[in-house]
């Protein structure tokens, strides 16, 4: 059990570099993308050390195995692009049944391994981008990990939105449950309300990444072809919401995003969110400052 003290320093932004593991259903759509090459990048502050693939199921695959298999092929895919890897992991071939049984996963096994040989005073850095499938079997399947890393995890919606039905977190309520119950200090990077200000356009890519290497020209044309084929001549800007994770951890004077403490919220079944001021403190992302995010981004990337 962390003591109050542990918890608000390991809920600060960190200073100087850190270990990270970067949980991603890179297939789903190319913000994860995005998010990798800022992870792998941003060397002089972020030491990637393993990848996992997350389950996902929507049109871009035929359920939640084959949409982890195709993001950990991406994800092997990114590496070749970037001329840089990290240890890549299978996750979950499904969601959790209930919030007592967790879904065994290499990348599940992993982290439990992984996440045992940190402490509060050094932790262990989680991004989470996807379904948190894994992160709740790894709680799961080894309770004692919980006070030896942060889990910065982009999804659900504001809590001021009228619903939570967000892609990550409407796919594995149980796993939300349980990571928000842990008492694992989480970081919360709500998308409709607050990261959905993290829109790119095609003139943007054109300028800041077009011919600088073989990644950013991929990620270039893969975003503005997606955005032409659903946006059909008219007018569009491209969700790039997942950079924000690798943001926060990037955020050590405020120039990125701002936040503020509160008691960790209680994702339900109904896709809402419920309160309980009892709860263990988490970090609430309410603003971003999307110029600059996209700056630093930008910066690292194109190297």
């Amino acid at each position: 059990m962390l003591t109050k003290e542990q918890r608000l320093r390991m809920l600060q932004c960190p200073q100087g570099p850190v270990d990270l593991v970067l949980d991603t259903d890179t297939y789903n759509e190319i913000d994860d993308q995005f998010a990798l090459a800022y992870a792998l990048f941003a060397t002089e502050k972020l030491n990637l050390k393993a990848v996992y693939a997350a389950p996902f199921h929507n049109e871009r695959s035929s359920g939640p195995k084959d949409g982890m298999e195709k993001s950990y092929q991406e994800i092997r895919n990114l590496f070749r692009l970037a001329g840089r890897e990290a240890p890549a992991f299978r996750g979950a071939t499904g969601y959790l049944p209930d919030e007592k049984t967790p879904v065994d996963s290499p990348a599940a096994r992993d982290l439990c391994a992984r996440a045992i040989c940190y402490s509060p005073e050094k932790p262990l850095y989680v991004a989470a981008i996807g379904a948190i499938t894994y992160i709740a079997s790894a709680l799961l399947l080894r309770p004692d990990i919980a006070g030896n890393m942060v889990i910065v995890w982009l999804g659900g919606h504001s809590i001021h939105w009228p619903d939570n039905r967000e892609f990550n977190c409407q796919q594995d309520v149980a796993a939300a449950r349980v990571v928000f119950a842990s008492g694992a200090p989480l970081v919360i990077l709500p998308c409709m309300g607050v990261v959905s200000a993290c829109t790119t356009t095609g003139p943007e890519l054109e300028h800041w990444l077009r011919g600088k290497n073989a990644l950013c020209d991929y990620l270039a044309d893969h975003t503005i072809q997606a955005a032409e084929e659903y946006a059909k001549g008219k007018v569009w800007s491209r969700a790039i919401w997942d950079i924000t994770a690798i943001g926060w951890l990037m955020n050590e004077n405020y120039s990125l995003m701002q936040d503020t403490l509160m008691p960790t919220p209680i994702p339900e079944y109904d896709h809402r969110y419920s309160f309980d001021n009892a709860r263990p403190l988490c970090r609430y992302v309410y603003h971003i400052h999307r110029d600059a995010l996209f700056q630093d981004l930008f910066d690292h990337i194109s190297k």
